[in-house]
């Protein structure tokens, strides 16, 4: 269960609370003016988190590419790439202005 501190308690004990936070696996919830703004967390924790968040936006970057795929299947070759040179030529026409 995570602890609550406040930041100016946690100032003062800082050493304790990243002791325990290190070696006894605690969570702190940092909190200025009874607001929570950051989390303490265990390294080992934190690498968990980054990995699944860098799993989520995989899934989800690949969702998007099969939805593209899907709506782009009605196309033709030959339309996409004439839809990107007028683009393209739209694009450096307002540069030039």
């Amino acid at each position: 269960m995570d602890k609550i501190i406040g930041v100016t308690e946690m100032q003062r004990k800082f050493r304790a609370v990243f002791d325990e936070v290190a070696k006894r696996s605690a969570s702190y919830v940092l909190t200025r003016g009874s607001r929570p703004e950051a989390v303490m967390i265990p390294y080992e924790q934190y690498l968990r988190f980054v990995q699944l968040d860098e799993a989520g936006v995989t899934d989800r970057f690949n969702k998007l590419l099969m939805h593209l795929a899907t709506v782009n299947s009605a196309y033709s070759e030959d339309e996409v790439e004439r839809d990107l040179a007028e683009a393209s030529r739209r694009v450096r026409k307002r540069k030039r202005k």
